[in-house]
């Protein structure tokens, strides 16, 4: 009982420490979303409708960046540039390595999105006279969307914990505001648990508003419904 307290004790000390590299790991994770979805889409609309050089450029950068393991990434980002002479933060290296593999998958799921349209509403689209890039953005598009929601709702999920990688360049997110504490608390079970916790909030609650969204957004009588 008395090691239950303390260990209690140990972890309301820490929350503000561990809430402090919570709003890195938020940080990390957000820019990373908006880094992946942007050229993800870019990357997916020229596979889709690009010319062969495009389509083989994205091919090829998609082999390429799922096929390296993410920390070996990280750590070719934060040191391949000052060989170069250019300078990078730790901070900055992560969102750009993690976000380079982000936008391979996002470009997947983007691309899966679009060819989920049926091609009659496209043939209906172009028989009104609209263009490609009109059918594109008032056709394909919003309803690409509703079927983007649950595969970026489990993108979101890995990169939220790929981020933890970060701290190996030396980021404070909370992984290593973790484990400074457990330097001198030397208590790693307490602290683990919560950081685990922590994750699992952050995971839970967002993946679990994203469903609330889709279903939102789910068309009556199409699709399954989600609980």
């Amino acid at each position: 009982m008395i090691l239950l307290s303390a260990r209690i004790e140990l972890i309301r000390r820490s929350l503000p420490a561990l809430l402090g590299g919570t709003v890195i790991t938020i940080q990390l994770t957000v820019l990373i979303l908006l880094f992946g979805v942007f050229f993800g889409l870019l990357f997916a609309f020229g596979q889709v409708y690009g010319n062969k050089p495009i389509r083989w450029f994205v091919n090829g950068y998609e082999k390429v960046f799922r096929s390296i393991p993410e920390l070996v990434l990280l750590l070719l980002v934060f040191y391949g540039p000052p060989s170069l002479g250019i300078r990078i933060s730790p901070f900055n290296a992560a969102v750009l390595g993690l976000g380079l593999r982000a936008t391979a998958y996002m470009s997947q799921i983007f691309r899966g999105t679009f060819k989920s349209v049926g091609s009659d509403q496209i043939t209906a689209a172009y028989s009104l006279g609209m263009g490609k890039y009109k059918t594109f953005l008032f056709v394909i598009l919003p309803q690409a969307f509703r079927v983007f929601i649950p595969p970026f709702a489990n993108e979101y999920a890995i990169i939220l914990k790929d981020t933890s990688l970060a701290y190996a360049l030396g980021v404070a997110e909370l992984l290593r505001q973790g484990q400074y504490i457990i330097a001198v608390a030397y208590d790693p079970l307490s602290i683990f648990l919560a950081i685990a916790a922590i994750y699992f909030v952050l995971t839970f609650g967002v993946t679990r508003l994203l469903k609330i969204l889709e279903n939102k957004l789910k068309i009556p009588g199409i699709g399954v419904e989600i609980g």
